[in-house]
């Protein structure tokens, strides 16, 4: 789970007077608007009930009105105070203490794949898992299968293309983060949240969830996401001619990047620094189409199962408004970055290095991608996990695997990580004890208990 506060906001109080007002942001999402001393209080509480031993030291108080730079050195030193904090990501209910909602009903518009609209009733306070239900019984998808889709926030582009800005996370209130973008360019958009495509039948047994898939299917095919030739498309039109909804379906299955979804292009430090890339997730991997410095094109593929770990970083970019520090009045970008350490033989670990601001989604598909891999190496049933998951019995964020295996599985580490016996000349050190030259607190990386190191024969 990703913690920042990218920026500060001066707010008028009830009897007139103003205060700084610091937006915590989790997984990229505005999750609420404090003031420092609600931040103070809340230290001191968790402090009482967890000892001031393993709490981080909190920013001291001052005394005088905080100039402009102060304001900008607090913040800063609250958003490190919040990173590095474990209680935070691992007791969410001290963060949801903060977060003062106002609970009134509201209609809510989620957007199908085929560019209808669903309308549902719910509370202005309710979370994704209610907003997710509220959809599904509009729609009549059985209780079994509301697991299989999720919400995504998505941007719709001038020319009709959408970015997926993030998945909406568990804490999140999905009418609070729509209504606070103010634009009518995002929209809540239900999409499947499994990687699989043998889940794909379970979907397909249900009317509702064949025309979901088919829907999404079409919708992937039009907007190029999935690679199609001539005869291929030949062979769609007359399945869809025909009203054929699953062998439309099925001979998308068979096709290059089916169930992917594509980002928009970013910079990539491999194979050289600077480098072009459109990255697209699915089928357990991060497909890469990079644009060298010489123009030329190359395609290749990052499978999940041989990354050691990854992380999100965020920085501030200042943009130029004539002072002499830019942040100082919050003019700042906040640039994502996804680094991960990968095998890229068999004695040799490199990290490579996207800068995306679909960073946090990138993290959050690759989660998605290990959850579903360790359910399979336990022999679990992937239905039992979404259920589970779904009924709220399974709460952890999708990014928050912070060097922790799935709650539902603890599995053993020593048989899941095969290079520490396969490869004497890799060192397999801690997450924390990195020493990489991107290396950065522990607490930052995602373990990777689906990490499987190669041999010989794979080489």
């Amino acid at each position: 789970m990703h913690f920042s506060i990218p920026e500060t906001e001066v707010c008028t109080g009830e009897n007139g007077s103003t205060f700084v007002a610091y937006n915590i942001h989790v997984n990229g999402v505005l999750h609420c608007r404090v003031r420092y001393s609600q931040l103070l209080s809340l230290h001191e509480q968790i402090k009482k009930e967890y000892g001031s031993n393993v709490v981080p030291a909190f920013p001291p108080k001052k005394i005088f009105t905080l100039t402009p730079a102060e304001v900008e050195q607090r913040r800063e030193q609250l958003e490190k105070y919040m990173q590095a904090g474990e209680l935070f990501i691992y007791h969410q209910d001290h963060i949801d203490k903060l977060q003062q909602i106002p609970t009134e009903e509201a209609a809510l518009d989620i957007c199908l794949s085929n560019g209808q609209k669903v309308t549902v009733n719910i509370l202005t306070s309710d979370q994704t898992e209610d907003v997710l239900d509220a959809v599904a019984t509009k729609l009549d998808l059985p209780e079994d299968l509301v697991g299989y889709f999720s919400l995504f926030l998505v941007h719709e582009n001038v020319d009709g293309g959408l970015t997926f800005v993030r998945k909406l996370q568990e804490f999140e209130l999905p009418y609070v983060s729509i209504s606070s973008l103010q634009s009518s360019e995002f929209h809540i958009l239900l999409r499947k949240s499994y990687w699989d495509m043998a889940y794909d039948s379970d979907v397909m047994d249900n009317r509702i969830g064949l025309n979901l898939l088919y829907a999404q299917t079409v919708a992937d095919i039009e907007r190029g996401w999935i690679l199609v030739n001539k005869d291929q498309h030949r062979q769609l039109k007359s399945l869809q001619e025909k009203g054929s909804k699953k062998e439309f379906i099925h001979l998308g299955q068979t096709l290059k990047y089916y169930g992917y979804i594509k980002f928009d292009p970013c910079i990539t430090d491999f194979p050289e620094k600077g480098c072009q890339v459109i990255v697209s997730a699915g089928n357990n991997e991060l497909n890469f189409h990079v644009k060298l410095p010489s123009d030329q094109m190359k395609e290749g593929s990052f499978k999940v199962t041989r990354m050691r770990c990854w992380r999100v970083t965020s920085s501030q970019v200042p943009v130029s408004n004539g002072t002499s520090n830019p942040c100082s009045s919050s003019k700042c970008d906040v640039k994502l970055e996804l680094a991960f350490e990968y095998l890229m033989s068999k004695d040799r670990l490199q990290w490579v290095t996207i800068t995306s601001q679909q960073a946090i989604m990138m993290s959050i598909c690759l989660q998605s991608m290990v959850d579903e891999l360790m359910v399979k190496k336990s022999g679990g049933s992937i239905k039992k996990m979404l259920k589970k998951r779904h009924n709220g019995s399974y709460h952890r964020s999708d990014s928050q695997q912070a060097v922790k295996s799935p709650p539902l599985l603890e599995p053993n580490r020593e048989q899941i990580v095969k290079l520490s016996t396969k490869l004497s000349s890799v060192s397999l050190r801690g997450i924390s004890a990195s020493n990489s030259s991107n290396d950065i607190s522990g607490n930052d990386f995602h373990g990777n208990y689906a990490f499987e190191g190669i041999g010989d024969d794979d080489l």
